[in-house]
C-alpha cells in the first residue's frame, strides 16, 4: 500500500483530496503546516478543521511548526520587496520553498512516505519520450492553479499527486458531501492568507514598514499630490491616488530612491516587453533559442501571445505581440503551450515608459 502524506489546510479542497486518496486505498497521513499566528485557513482554525477531517477519515494527523521558515521565505520576502517598490507574489514562492519542500522532507524523514498530495487544481504527466514530468492545467479551467505551481522542480513533480486535477470544483463539493466531510460547505479563502490574517495588506505592511510620506509626480516631475509610502502602491494602480486630473492617471513607476510615486496616462503604463528572473523551465528543458508561447502576466489574466528569449543566469526576455497594460515587477509571468506549463519566472523590469527619463 502506497503511503501518501496529504497537506491539509482545513479547507474543502485539501480535505476532499485526502478523502479521495483514502477511498482509493492509499495509506493517507494528514499533515498541516503551522505557518503563522492568526485566523487564516492554513493556521489556527484550519488546524482544528484538519484534525477533525483526519478523525473522520480515521487517519493520523501531524502538525509541523515551520513559522521561522515562513517568516524568512515569505514575510521577509514580501516586506523587502514592497520596501524596494515591487509587488511580490508570495504564493508560488510559498508553494515551492515552504510547503512542498517542507512536506516531502517531513514525509521522508519522519513518516517514511515517498509521495505527497495537495488540494491544488492542476495535473502532472510523465512524458516517456523526454523523461520529464510535465505540469498541466487542471480539467476545471475556472479553478486551474498551475500558475502558482510553475516553480516546482522535477523532483517535486515526481513525488506529488493532485487528486483534484481531473475534476470540477462542483465535483469536489459533491464528493465532500458524499464522504460526509465537515468542510463540505466551508467557504473558500478569498485572499492571501496574510491579508486574511491581518485584515488588509496595508495593515500587514504597517507592522514592518513605517509610513514614509513623499510626492506623487507626473512624468515631467510636476508634483500632483502626496503619498504615505511607496509600499502602499503598485504599478498599474488607478484607484486610491487621491489626486484630481482631467483624465485617468495610473501608477507607472515607484521611485524608492527619491521616495516618489510616478503617475501617467494609460499609454505610459503599457509595456512592449519585460525581463524575467528566477526562471524555471518546468515541463521542458531550457531551450537554446527563442520560442513562441502564451503567457499569463497575472493570475486569471487573459493569455497573451509572446516570444520568449532565454538569457543567461535563469533569466529571459519576454516580448509581447501587442503592448500590455500593468506589467508589475515582482509578479509571476507564466508561459504555456496549450495546457502545458512550459515555465515561468518573476518580472524583474520592463521597458521604460515614454517620458519617464525626464523625471
Amino acid at each position: 500500500m502506497t503511503k501518501v502524506v496529504v497537506g491539509l489546510s482545513g479547507g474543502v479542497d485539501s480535505s476532499t483530496a485526502a478523502a479521495i486518496l483514502h477511498h482509493q486505498g492509499y495509506e493517507v497521513i494528514g499533515l498541516t503546516l503551522w505557518l503563522m499566528k492568526g485566523k487564516g485557513q492554513c493556521c489556527s482554525e484550519g488546524m482544528v478543521d484538519a484534525a477533525y477531517i483526519c478523525e473522520q477519515l480515521g487517519i493520523s494527523h501531524h502538525i509541523v511548526d515551520i513559522r521561522e521558515l515562513f517568516q524568512t521565505h515569505i514575510i521577509d520576502y514580501l516586506v523587502t520587496g514592497y520596501s524596494k517598490g515591487i509587488t511580490p507574489l508570495p504564493c508560488s514562492e510559498c508553494n515551492k520553498t515552504v510547503k512542498f519542500d517542507a512536506m516531502i522532507k517531513y514525509a521522508r524523514e519522519k513518516l517514511g512516505g515517498k509521495k505527497i498530495a495537495t488540494g491544488h487544481y492542476a495535473r502532472i504527466h510523465h512524458n516517456s519520450e523526454t523523461g520529464r514530468y510535465e505540469l498541466l492545467r487542471a480539467f476545471d479551467r475556472n479553478k486551474d492553479q498551475s500558475y502558482f505551481l510553475y516553480d516546482l522542480s522535477q523532483d517535486l513533480l515526481e513525488v506529488s499527486i493532485f487528486p483534484l486535477g481531473e475534476i470540477l470544483k462542483s465535483d469536489t463539493r459533491r464528493l465532500a458531501h458524499e464522504y460526509g466531510l465537515k468542510t463540505a460547505d466551508k467557504p473558500e479563502s478569498q485572499d492571501l492568507c496574510l491579508v486574511e490574517s491581518n485584515g488588509s495588506m496595508r495593515v500587514f505592511l504597517n507592522k514592518y514598514l513605517a509610513p514614509a510620506p513623499g510626492n506623487i509626480v507626473d512624468t515631467e516631475g510636476k508634483v500632483l499630490g502626496k503619498h504615505d509610502g511607496v509600499q502602499y502602491y503598485t504599478v498599474g494602480q488607478r484607484k486610491g491616488l487621491g489626486i484630481a486630473a482631467p483624465k485617468p492617471l495610473y501608477v507607472i513607476a515607484l521611485d524608492t530612491v527619491n521616495n516618489r510615486v510616478i503617475v501617467g496616462d494609460r499609454t505610459k503604463a503599457t509595456q512592449t516587453e519585460c525581463v524575467v528572473s528566477r526562471v524555471n523551465w518546468v515541463s521542458i528543458a531550457e531551450p537554446l533559442r527563442s520560442i513562441r508561447a502564451e503567457v499569463h502576466i497575472r493570475y486569471r489574466s487573459a493569455l497573451i501571445p509572446v516570444t520568449i528569449i532565454p538569457l543567461h543566469g535563469l533569466r529571459a526576455r519576454v516580448v509581447f505581440d501587442t503592448p500590455q497594460f500593468s506589467i508589475v515587477p515582482g509578479q509571476a509571468i507564466v508561459w504555456y503551450e496549450d495546457n502545458k506549463v512550459l515555465g515561468g519566472g518573476i518580472i524583474e523590469k520592463f521597458s521604460q515608459p515614454f517620458g519617464l527619463e525626464k523625471v
